[in-house]
């Protein structure tokens, strides 16, 4: 004769082997950035965005805030609905694109015609600060490999004021700072430095002197 616990005999039964939880209490919020400003002239042609480089507390699939105590927290109920690095990564591209008219796609380059430019994107910092502010820290790398091409080497301080603390209002910053800095790099602005791509030296040409 087959006998059955109650649920919450089961759950007290196995405590120390495992948890049992809600599926419903558990949130997921998704990254989508707003469409913001006009648009602006397309600088970039088609450029391949490869792998957005997150921080460490930022990869993970729970959304991660800082507390008073300056300690980077996140709860296990609260996480991304996605891969935020894949997430974060899509989403930008489609946002400098949107942003400009520019043919910006991830990797991998899913084209026949290769792409004109190589965009890298590398974040320092992507948190729910404990001052109410969303930061979005960083540098992004523009490689033109053609001959006298413009070559970006640039950063990004973004900081989103937060109206409400929780994952709901860190998820809504988040996707407001990714269209912000998609209109800086749509627009190749902030601090930084542009280096020219130089040909290099042809071996096979011939001296002028013979």
């Amino acid at each position: 004769m087959t006998h059955r616990l109650p649920l919450a005999a089961a759950c007290l039964g196995f405590l120390g082997l495992s948890a049992c939880s809600d599926p419903e209490d558990t949130a997921r919020y998704i990254i989508d950035p707003p469409v913001t400003g006009g648009q602006v002239p397309n600088r970039l042609g088609s450029a391949e965005l490869k792998d957005v480089s997150l921080p460490e507390y930022a990869s993970g699939q729970e959304v991660a805030f800082q507390t008073e105590d300056g300690a980077v927290r996140s709860n296990p109920d609260n996480l991304w609905a996605d891969n935020p690095q894949r997430a974060f990564t899509m989403s930008l591209a489609r946002a400098i694109s949107d942003a400009s008219g520019a043919t910006v796609i991830s990797e991998p380059w899913p084209l026949a015609e290769p792409p004109q430019r190589v965009l890298e994107v590398r974040v320092e910092r992507a948190l729910a600060q404990a001052n109410g502010i969303y930061r979005l820290q960083g540098r992004y790398f523009v490689a033109d490999e053609g001959s006298n091409g413009a070559n970006h080497a640039r950063s990004f301080d973004i900081a989103v004021p937060m109206g409400s603390t929780g994952p709901a209002a860190s998820a809504a910053a988040a996707s407001s700072a990714i269209a912000l800095l998609a209109q800086q790099i749509a627009t190749l602005s902030g601090p930084g430095r542009t280096i020219a791509t130089t040909a290099p030296a042809d071996p096979f040409a011939l001296d002028p002197l013979f």
